[in-house]
């Protein structure tokens, strides 16, 4: 019989994020945030049985990030969050989030994306002292938690060979030390954890190796086959879980690990199902199939799954196959059953994570040879469904395909080199030395919340609303020319999300009620759909950023979402490339730039904080993503004048790998994160002798604490051993949106101090 299987669950609609920022608050205990979580996991647990999945996860829900839990279990926790006097639980959101309250002040970790998604991970850190110890086996608790409610589960580790290499070495650490020599002090641990859910009855561990899908990875085969030489013995059966990516010649010492099941993520990397197949064949090692997407929202094609999982079944037998999703459901949304507003023929569209998990059973079913009427018809509806989706992608909007189409070279380029319109955009913005910005947002109040609700439901009118938001905007212009910052922003709170937002103003788009998807911590988003192709009706930010510009003498500055990170965040359609559909935004936000232009705006940001994130995992398919992603966000850019001073965002991203292409982008002023990530990207950018301007962070907006001004002037001296004075912009790492004013306005004024300081100090 073909089993079935997913490899991790959502972590709820947002009621986790509601109690933990209620424990933050001070409005929930301890206790009472783990009985919330407890009922969370008891739901989702029962949920998947009721699916019939076979193989359910435990041990993947987190309060926070699974990862930072992974180091809170095993005692990775930096010494600057010790001796403080805090509960265990407090130690873990510090190192999430930092902490300044009660004579204690530390910074949060690092976050860098995990793999090429839009989720953030908390970066381990380990140095020679690292001392491994197992504080807690969260695997094993979970286990027990949903064996009392009569839930048999698979527990989910996360494996460490990934655990090491993606992590990174503390300051106080000797030169060259590398996470993965750590591997035999860690091992020992590993083994208890493992040993102890063995003794309590797992059959099998999913063991997550997702670095397997890198080029890095084979550089680690030597620690493989040590780690799990070791762990085999005293472990349950090990599943060794990969995903998002395709093994390649990983698999050669893969299938050669005493391990009892693979799984392949064959949504991403369907091609690799007949190398995989002949490795594993002269072995016992069950093969667990990735065919329904752990990353998209669109209906399962059942007869595509099926063939796939029926070449395996026949060549290695149905008791050594598992249907499974191609990666933990953590990016999808957790069920449409919630979304009421979608059209009856959207809705047979999609698929969020409990379908999902029908679709495994469903398909395992079926590849069992189930005789059962409600397999049956569920495999003949998916027929009708997927064959009417079809017939829909058929439509197209040819205005849009044909301007496509006429795309030229000259459309990407600017009319002048940089140095030529570095000295227009001087004279015309005015700004002094260390111009001093914000990256767009400010604070989202509850009431500006309201408002935007209160208009949803009708009960304020569409005037009424514009009123409401133009007293914000002004009253945002006000705060900053107080604080004294020199390029200001009108503060976006007429913004429910900066993907979501320019999605509901251009066709092609559906978006959800209750769509949403974990960011980091407590951060969540609804990414919005795209089903067809992408245009401009009309002007999107125009009308806010001239009335920002009309209330000030200040130079205002336009905020765009750039079309590779619209792109990204959303869930894109199946049926039409990614190039097409970034192209298709980048037109439509080269008319969004033109017209902010014409309205008298003299700088424009168009973010793109997802462009690294978006690079395929293996090296040798990036040439073909930026052969595209970069001249979409150039399409957008280039049909200004020289005047207008071109800017973008870019977040948690490792740089120095794709630099020449950030160069390529030509953008006047670029703005990064770097006050958590110890600014080594600054040395790429002496290394490679970058002219335009750069903002580089100078401090974390992910974190409620409030750097110091001395930070900030340390952090400045830091950047100019990197950047020439002129090049310098000070601003945060981030929008402010998540952030309260009152921090907000402390740190602003620490930053602008700051620059007035360097402006001195730097004539």
């Amino acid at each position: 019989m073909v089993a079935s299987s997913v490899l991790g669950f959502p972590r709820a609609n947002r009621e986790v994020k509601k109690a933990v920022e209620g424990y933050w608050a001070g409005k929930l205990s301890a206790d009472e945030l783990t009985k919330v979580a407890l009922e969370v996991k008891k739901t989702n647990w029962t949920s998947l049985k009721q699916r019939g999945v076979d193989l359910i996860p435990s041990g993947d829900f987190s309060l926070y990030d699974h990862v930072l839990d992974h180091s809170a279990a095993f005692n990775v926790i930096p010494k600057r969050y010790l001796g403080h006097n805090l509960s265990p639980l407090d130690v873990y959101f510090a190192m999430g989030r930092g902490r300044q309250a009660d004579g204690v002040d530390v910074p949060a970790s690092e976050m860098k994306k995990w793999f090429d998604s839009n989720y953030h991970f908390v970066v381990p850190e380990f140095s020679e002292e690292t001392d491994f110890k197992l504080v807690f086996n969260k695997a094993l608790e979970e286990f027990t938690e949903a064996k009392n409610i009569g839930v048999t589960t698979r527990p989910v580790v996360l494996g460490p060979v990934t655990f090491l290499a993606l992590g990174k070495a503390t300051k106080d650490a000797k030169a060259g030390f590398r996470p993965v020599s750590l591997l035999p002090k860690l091992l020992p641990v590993y083994k208890q954890l493992l040993a102890d859910l063995k003794a309590a009855g797992a059959e099998s561990v999913q063991i997550d190796e997702p670095i397997l899908v890198l080029d890095v990875a084979a550089t680690y085969e030597k620690e493989f086959i040590t780690a799990y030489s070791e762990l085999a013995p005293v472990s349950p059966k090990l599943v060794l879980a990969t995903y998002y990516g395709r093994l390649d010649s990983n698999l050669t010492f893969v299938a050669k690990l005493p391990i009892a099941g693979l799984h392949i993520d064959l949504d991403r990397a369907p091609a690799q199902l007949d190398q995989v197949i002949a490795a594993v064949k002269p072995s016992n090692i069950i093969l667990s199939l990735g065919v329904v997407s752990g990353r998209n929202i669109w209906k399962s094609d059942f007869q595509a799954a099926l063939k796939l999982g029926q070449k395996a079944v026949e060549a290695i037998g149905a008791e050594r196959v598992i249907i499974a999703t191609s990666s933990s459901l953590l990016h999808t949304p957790v069920t449409l059953a919630a979304e009421k507003k979608l059209t009856p023929e959207q809705q047979d569209w999609f698929s969020f994570a409990l379908e999902k998990a029908s679709e495994v059973s469903t398909i395992a079913s079926v590849l069992s040879g189930s005789q059962d009427a409600k397999v049956t018809e569920a495999l003949e509806a998916n027929k009708v469904s997927i064959a009417k989706r079809r017939e829909f992608e058929r439509t197209s909007d040819d205005a849009v395909r044909k301007r496509v189409a006429a795309i030229t070279p000259e459309m990407l380029e600017r009319k002048s080199p940089f140095a030529v319109r570095k000295e227009i955009q001087v004279k015309q913005l005015g700004l002094p030395k260390f111009p001093t910005t914000t990256i767009g947002s400010f604070p989202q109040t509850q009431e500006i919340r309201t408002a935007r609700a209160k208009l949803g439901k009708k009960e304020i009118t569409e005037e009424e609303y514009k009123t409401f938001i133009k007293k914000e905007i002004e009253s945002v212009v006000r705060i900053q020319e107080k604080i004294g910052l020199d390029l200001l922003v009108h503060g976006e709170p007429e913004r429910n999300d900066m993907v979501q937002y320019f999605g509901e103003r251009l066709h092609g788009f559906v978006f959800t009620q209750n769509g949403w998807v974990q960011s980091y911590g407590s951060r969540y988003v609804r990414p919005p759909i795209i089903v067809s192709d992408v245009s401009r009706p009309g002007p999107i930010t125009v009308e806010w950023s001239s009335y920002a510009q009309s209330v000030t003498q200040k130079p205002m500055k336009g905020m765009l979402t750039g079309p590779v990170t619209i792109l990204n965040w959303s869930f894109p359609r199946a049926d039409v490339s990614r190039e097409i559909q970034c192209k298709q935004l980048a037109l439509a936000l080269r008319d969004e730039v033109v017209d902010l232009e014409k309205a008298g705006i003299k700088a424009v940001q168009v973010d793109e904080p997802a462009l690294r994130e978006g690079l395929p995992l293996r090296k040798p398919d990036w040439d073909a993503y930026l052969s595209w992603a970069l001249p979409s966000f150039k399409i957008a850019t280039a049909g200004v004048t020289d005047a207008l001073q071109t800017h973008s965002h870019f977040c948690y991203s490792d740089f120095g790998d794709i630099f020449p292409s950030i160069q390529a982008l030509d953008a006047d002023v670029i703005s990064i994160e770097a006050s958590k990530s110890d600014m080594k990207l600054l040395s790429t950018f002496k290394q490679y002798g970058y002219s335009n301007q750069i903002g580089p962070g100078v401090y974390d907006i992910h974190s409620p604490r409030v750097p110091s001004e001395q930070e900030i002037k340390d952090r400045i001296k830091a950047m100019l051993e990197f950047l020439s004075p002129d090049q310098l912009f000070i601003n945060p790492d981030c929008g402010l949106k998540t952030r309260a004013w009152k921090e907000t306005e402390a740190s602003l004024i620490n930053l602008v101090n700051a620059a007035r300081w360097a402006r001195q100090t730097y004539q």
